[in-house]
């Protein structure tokens, strides 16, 4: 039996601008616009906005597997990076940072997400590879992901750059 990918990292480019990207991926209750996975956010414990220690729940489903987690914010540099982890708990003792980096690039912006698997015991793994083949390799659906991210930024409104 196999075991899942520990690292991965996709990107596009967009007509965006960094800071329409921002708009979009720092707001974590917009999630479900651009993910094929996560369905939406809420942040939690009174929080707002994308700081760091701020936390919030994610709800996700893929095809009938249904399951929600606790995610912090590590960093949040705008308009240039966002990392944020899932929160080990008793049901969930894994960890997975995630880090979405915004460049722009001439008169267009670059996105790249990474994700790194930082905590998951084997029995855990081989559950995962076994009741959900779709992340067995997850870069074609992220790739997709950060793709649509770009084209909902593309139709903000234009953010001033600070």
């Amino acid at each position: 039996m196999g075991t899942l990918k520990r690292s991965g990292r996709v990107e596009t480019v967009t007509d965006a601008s960094p800071e329409q990207v921002w708009a979009v991926v720092a707001d974590v209750t917009r999630v479900g616009e651009w993910s094929h996975e996560c369905r939406g956010a809420v942040w939690l414990d009174g929080a707002t906005a994308a700081v760091p220690g701020a936390r919030f729940g994610g709800s996700n489903r893929l095809g009938r597997v249904k399951w929600s987690r606790v995610n912090e914010i590590v960093t949040a540099d705008a308009p240039n990076e966002l990392v944020w982890r899932t929160v080990p708990s008793r049901m969930y003792p894994d960890s997975t940072e995630w880090r979405i980096r915004i460049e722009r690039e001439g008169d267009s912006t670059r996105i790249v997400q990474t994700f790194e698997v930082l905590k998951l015991n084997p029995v855990m793994d081989r559950l995962i590879y076994l009741v959900t083949p779709a992340h067995r390799d997850r870069l074609p659906a992220l790739a997709g992901d950060i793709r649509r991210l770009g084209e909902v930024a593309a139709q903000q409104p234009a953010v001033p750059a600070d």
